[in-house]
């Protein structure tokens, strides 16, 4: 079975920032509540997919995106790929998400993005266990960037910061 991700949660007028103050307040505000659904909604579909359907994984990034694992760098599909496929299976609980529009005009990367791009900033942390042992508190960054097509909005991850945030024992 082919698995397809299009979020089509967010679509966004490119006249956003270029409204009237009083406007301007409002369009950012459900600007950011928008954001806010695409990012639960991402979350959602990220984690089930990093548990339940691995082999997927990378269709949720950009093409020449950056995976920091623990330190550890990972670019381009192919090594997302290989890098997904090592690591053992996995049980996320997120115990936390944040997001927030990244304000003004970015080039997440110059090759893929355009100057008036959409990106969100999505936090969360929680707790994995890989292969059933041992839990670990982990804390995890998304850069998102949306990309515009005939019919819908779909989101891709540009960077993702991956980090377990266990406590030394004393």
């Amino acid at each position: 079975m082919v698995w397809h991700l299009l979020l089509s949660i967010i679509s966004l007028s490119k006249n956003h920032f270029n409204s009237p103050e009083k406007e301007m307040k409002l369009d950012f505000k459900t600007y950011v509540d928008q954001a806010c659904r695409a990012a639960e909604e991402f979350v959602n579909i990220y984690y089930e997919t990093m548990d339940k359907r691995r082999r997927a994984l990378t269709r949720l990034y950009l093409d020449k995106a950056t995976l920091i694992w623990n330190g550890n760098v990972v670019t381009g599909l192919d090594a997302l790929a290989n890098f997904f496929e090592m690591l053992p299976s996995s049980e996320f609980q997120v115990n936390m998400l944040d997001c927030q529009p990244v304000h003004g005009k970015i080039r997440v990367f110059q090759e893929q993005a355009t100057p008036s791009q959409t990106t969100v900033l999505v936090v969360t942390s929680g707790i994995v266990k890989f292969d059933g042992n041992k839990q670990h508190y982990f804390n995890q960054n998304f850069l998102l960037s949306a990309h515009s097509t005939l019919n819908n909005t779909v989101w891709k991850i540009a960077s993702d910061c991956f980090r377990f945030q266990d406590w030394a024992s004393s």
